[in-house]
Protein backbone atom coordinates (compact mmCIF):
# COMPACT_ATOMS: atom_id res chain seq x y z
CA UNK A 1 0.00 0.00 0.00
CA UNK A 2 1.64 3.19 -1.21
CA UNK A 3 1.53 6.46 0.70
CA UNK A 4 1.00 9.14 -1.95
CA UNK A 5 1.13 12.93 -1.72
CA UNK A 6 0.25 15.61 -4.24
CA UNK A 7 2.11 18.90 -4.52
CA UNK A 8 0.26 22.13 -5.21
CA UNK A 9 1.11 25.80 -5.76
CA UNK A 10 -1.93 27.12 -7.62
CA UNK A 11 -5.68 26.56 -7.74
CA UNK A 12 -5.43 22.98 -6.44
CA UNK A 13 -4.75 24.47 -3.02
CA UNK A 14 -7.94 26.55 -2.77
CA UNK A 15 -10.09 24.48 -5.13
CA UNK A 16 -9.26 20.74 -5.19
CA UNK A 17 -12.43 20.28 -7.29
CA UNK A 18 -12.83 16.53 -6.88
CA UNK A 19 -9.19 15.63 -6.26
CA UNK A 20 -9.42 13.05 -3.46
CA UNK A 21 -7.19 14.53 -0.76
CA UNK A 22 -7.07 13.64 2.93
CA UNK A 23 -7.21 16.63 5.23
CA UNK A 24 -5.96 20.13 4.54
CA UNK A 25 -3.14 21.29 2.29
CA UNK A 26 0.04 21.63 4.33
CA UNK A 27 2.44 24.52 3.78
CA UNK A 28 5.76 22.72 4.20
CA UNK A 29 6.21 21.09 0.81
CA UNK A 30 9.51 21.11 -1.06
CA UNK A 31 10.59 24.28 -2.81
CA UNK A 32 9.55 24.54 -6.46
CA UNK A 33 10.47 26.99 -9.20
CA UNK A 34 7.14 28.27 -10.52
CA UNK A 35 5.86 31.37 -12.25
CA UNK A 36 2.69 32.72 -13.94
CA UNK A 37 3.67 31.55 -17.43
CA UNK A 38 0.84 29.43 -18.82
CA UNK A 39 -2.16 30.78 -20.68
CA UNK A 40 -4.71 28.09 -19.86
CA UNK A 41 -7.63 27.02 -22.02
CA UNK A 42 -10.05 28.95 -19.79
CA UNK A 43 -8.10 32.19 -20.19
CA UNK A 44 -6.31 32.26 -16.86
CA UNK A 45 -2.57 32.75 -16.54
CA UNK A 46 -1.48 29.89 -14.29
CA UNK A 47 1.57 28.92 -12.29
CA UNK A 48 3.82 26.33 -13.90
CA UNK A 49 7.26 24.91 -13.22
CA UNK A 50 10.04 26.98 -14.79
CA UNK A 51 13.76 26.61 -14.18
CA UNK A 52 14.50 30.33 -14.46
CA UNK A 53 12.07 31.25 -11.66
CA UNK A 54 12.96 31.74 -8.02
CA UNK A 55 12.04 28.85 -5.71
CA UNK A 56 8.96 29.10 -3.50
CA UNK A 57 7.54 26.80 -0.84
CA UNK A 58 4.98 24.39 -2.25
CA UNK A 59 1.93 22.98 -0.54
CA UNK A 60 1.10 19.30 -0.27
CA UNK A 61 -1.73 16.99 0.69
CA UNK A 62 -2.11 13.26 1.08
CA UNK A 63 -4.06 11.58 -1.70
CA UNK A 64 -6.95 9.39 -0.58
CA UNK A 65 -5.80 6.30 -2.47
CA UNK A 66 -2.89 3.90 -2.21
CA UNK A 67 -2.78 3.22 -5.95
CA UNK A 68 -0.39 5.46 -7.90
CA UNK A 69 -2.22 4.97 -11.23
CA UNK A 70 -5.51 5.94 -9.58
CA UNK A 71 -3.91 9.03 -7.99
CA UNK A 72 -2.46 10.10 -11.34
CA UNK A 73 -5.81 9.56 -13.09
CA UNK A 74 -7.56 11.69 -10.45
CA UNK A 75 -5.06 14.53 -10.89
CA UNK A 76 -5.41 14.28 -14.69
CA UNK A 77 -9.20 14.59 -14.37
CA UNK A 78 -8.89 17.56 -12.03
CA UNK A 79 -6.45 19.34 -14.35
CA UNK A 80 -8.30 18.49 -17.57
CA UNK A 81 -5.30 16.59 -18.98
CA UNK A 82 -6.34 13.77 -21.33
CA UNK A 83 -5.99 10.34 -19.72
CA UNK A 84 -4.08 9.03 -22.74
CA UNK A 85 -1.55 11.87 -22.58
CA UNK A 86 1.93 10.85 -21.47
CA UNK A 87 2.65 14.41 -20.35
CA UNK A 88 1.25 16.77 -17.78
CA UNK A 89 1.65 14.83 -14.53
CA UNK A 90 4.94 14.40 -12.70
CA UNK A 91 5.52 11.26 -10.66
CA UNK A 92 8.28 10.58 -8.17
CA UNK A 93 8.61 7.16 -6.52
CA UNK A 94 10.79 6.27 -3.54
CA UNK A 95 14.26 5.55 -4.85
CA UNK A 96 13.94 7.85 -7.87
CA UNK A 97 16.32 10.80 -8.23
CA UNK A 98 14.68 14.18 -7.69
CA UNK A 99 13.26 15.96 -10.75
CA UNK A 100 15.36 18.84 -12.07
CA UNK A 101 12.81 21.54 -11.16
CA UNK A 102 12.10 20.12 -7.68
CA UNK A 103 15.65 19.27 -6.55
CA UNK A 104 14.81 18.74 -2.85
CA UNK A 105 11.89 16.39 -3.56
CA UNK A 106 13.63 13.11 -2.71
CA UNK A 107 14.96 14.33 0.65
CA UNK A 108 11.64 15.96 1.51
CA UNK A 109 9.54 12.92 0.52
CA UNK A 110 11.85 10.50 2.33
CA UNK A 111 11.58 12.67 5.44
CA UNK A 112 7.77 12.43 5.22
CA UNK A 113 7.97 8.64 4.60
CA UNK A 114 6.16 8.93 1.28
CA UNK A 115 6.20 6.20 -1.34
CA UNK A 116 5.19 8.50 -4.19
CA UNK A 117 4.55 12.16 -4.98
CA UNK A 118 2.55 13.54 -7.93
CA UNK A 119 2.18 17.06 -9.29
CA UNK A 120 0.91 18.97 -12.30
CA UNK A 121 3.82 19.07 -14.71
CA UNK A 122 2.80 21.52 -17.44
CA UNK A 123 5.19 24.06 -18.92
CA UNK A 124 4.94 27.63 -20.15
CA UNK A 125 2.52 28.39 -22.97
CA UNK A 126 1.42 31.74 -24.31
CA UNK A 127 -0.39 32.76 -27.48
CA UNK A 128 -0.84 29.11 -28.44
CA UNK A 129 2.92 28.48 -28.41
CA UNK A 130 5.25 26.85 -25.92
CA UNK A 131 7.02 30.03 -24.87
CA UNK A 132 7.82 32.00 -21.75
CA UNK A 133 5.92 35.29 -21.85
CA UNK A 134 7.38 38.43 -20.36
CA UNK A 135 5.60 39.92 -17.38
CA UNK A 136 4.58 42.83 -19.61
CA UNK A 137 2.95 40.41 -22.08
CA UNK A 138 1.10 38.73 -19.21
CA UNK A 139 -0.18 42.04 -17.86
CA UNK A 140 -1.27 43.25 -21.33
CA UNK A 141 -3.08 39.94 -21.86
CA UNK A 142 -4.82 40.13 -18.45
CA UNK A 143 -5.89 43.72 -19.19
CA UNK A 144 -7.45 42.55 -22.46
CA UNK A 145 -9.79 40.09 -20.74
CA UNK A 146 -13.46 40.85 -20.09
CA UNK A 147 -16.41 39.20 -18.40
CA UNK A 148 -16.09 35.75 -16.84
CA UNK A 149 -12.61 35.15 -18.25
CA UNK A 150 -11.37 38.27 -16.50
CA UNK A 151 -13.07 37.26 -13.24
CA UNK A 152 -11.53 33.78 -13.42
CA UNK A 153 -8.09 35.24 -14.14
CA UNK A 154 -8.41 37.66 -11.21
CA UNK A 155 -9.48 34.84 -8.90
CA UNK A 156 -6.43 32.78 -9.85
CA UNK A 157 -3.88 35.59 -9.43
CA UNK A 158 -5.39 36.90 -6.19
CA UNK A 159 -5.82 33.45 -4.60
CA UNK A 160 -2.47 31.98 -5.61
CA UNK A 161 -0.86 30.81 -2.36
CA UNK A 162 2.70 31.54 -3.47
CA UNK A 163 4.46 34.85 -4.03
CA UNK A 164 6.45 35.20 -7.26
CA UNK A 165 8.16 38.01 -9.14
CA UNK A 166 5.44 38.03 -11.84
CA UNK A 167 2.68 38.05 -9.24
CA UNK A 168 4.17 41.07 -7.47
CA UNK A 169 4.38 42.95 -10.79
CA UNK A 170 0.89 41.83 -11.87
CA UNK A 171 -0.63 43.02 -8.58
CA UNK A 172 1.28 46.32 -8.89
CA UNK A 173 0.47 47.07 -12.55
CA UNK A 174 -2.72 45.21 -13.42
CA UNK A 175 -6.02 46.91 -12.86
CA UNK A 176 -8.36 44.18 -11.53
CA UNK A 177 -12.04 45.08 -11.50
Amino acid sequence: MATIACLGWGSLVWNPDGLPIQGPWLQDGPTVCVEFLRQSNNGRITLVLDGSSAPVQSYWAMIDTHDIAEAVAALRRREGIPIKSQKGIGIWRAGDPPPRLIPALSDWANGKRLDAVIWTNLGPRFGGKEKVPTVEEVIAYLNSLTGQKRQDAEEYVLNAPVETAYRRKIIEDWKPT
